[in-house]
């Protein structure tokens, strides 16, 4: 598909409360049209939680089946990442859902020390590339963003896909790292944040984005809000054939 139309939810997440969240959401996308692909936030059922023992749901629990839901009713993907228990550990797991079902899944790598997520959660130590409508994206999680080799673009996608819960001290950290990912792997990158501030008194500006492979950036207001953006294929493809830079890309083992 040449051009692909991409939903990004930017909401003030209600602190560890997924069904209020997912009625919130159910209400903020009712009114979106037609569109490919829908995403949410990082732990866009509870918020930036550190309590997996009472928050972890299953792959087959309410949350999966509301995104599962929703993707039928939207004929859309829908992506976000959230609180899943597998094989007795916690994981901070990325999803992507398929209109008809199917789900892939990402599992953080980079937890963030400082605030004890490595305590609580086990890393992931596989990427996904997950392939739609003819398109290649790369999912990846908040604190992995800091981390350019995790994140370079070996795998020849086009989209650099972010979820995250950045707090308002490093905003401009954000804004300039999701620029650079951009440029640097030649691809779309799409950041979504959240904004208002969460049960332990952290504030979130929001600032989820848009980046074309050439740096030029589209950030939301800093509110809650659902915005749509529209990506093209052609574009992505002619430029790096015209500037082929990821032909001289390093090595690294």
């Amino acid at each position: 598909m040449e051009k692909l139309k991409i939903t990004l939810v930017q909401p003030d997440i209600i602190w560890e409360d997924s069904q209020a969240n997912l009625k919130k959401y159910s209400e903020m996308l009712d009114k979106v049209g037609q569109t490919h692909i829908i995403v949410l936030p990082e732990m866009f059922t509870t918020g930036f939680s550190m309590n997996p023992q009472k928050l972890k749901e299953k792959m087959n629990g309410p949350s999966v089946e509301w995104m599962k839901n929703l993707a039928k009713e939207k004929n859309a993907a829908v992506a976000g990442s959230l609180i899943i228990e597998e094989d007795g550990r916690s994981f901070n797991r990325f999803l992507w859902v398929f209109p008809d079902g199917k789900v892939e899944f990402y599992d953080k790598r980079h937890l963030f020390t400082m605030s004890g997520e490595h305590l609580h959660y086990s890393p992931g130590n596989k990427k996904l590339v997950v392939e739609y409508l003819g398109w290649r994206f790369c999912p990846l999680i908040c604190y992995d963003l800091r981390f350019p080799v995790w994140s370079r673009n070996a795998e020849n996608y086009d989209v650099l896909l972010y979820v995250a819960n950045w707090p308002s001290p490093r905003h401009h950290v954000w804004k300039n790292l999701l620029v650079a990912r951009a440029i640097e792997n030649q691809s779309y990158c799409i950041g979504v944040n959240r904004v208002g501030t969460d049960g332990t008194g952290l504030n979130y500006l929001g600032d989820s984005a848009l980046v074309d492979p050439k740096g030029f950036a589209t950030f939301l207001e800093k509110k809650e809000q659902v915005k749509s953006f529209e990506i093209s294929y052609e574009e992505l493809h002619q430029f790096r054939k015209k500037f082929p830079l990821l032909e001289d890309r390093d090595e690294f083992r």
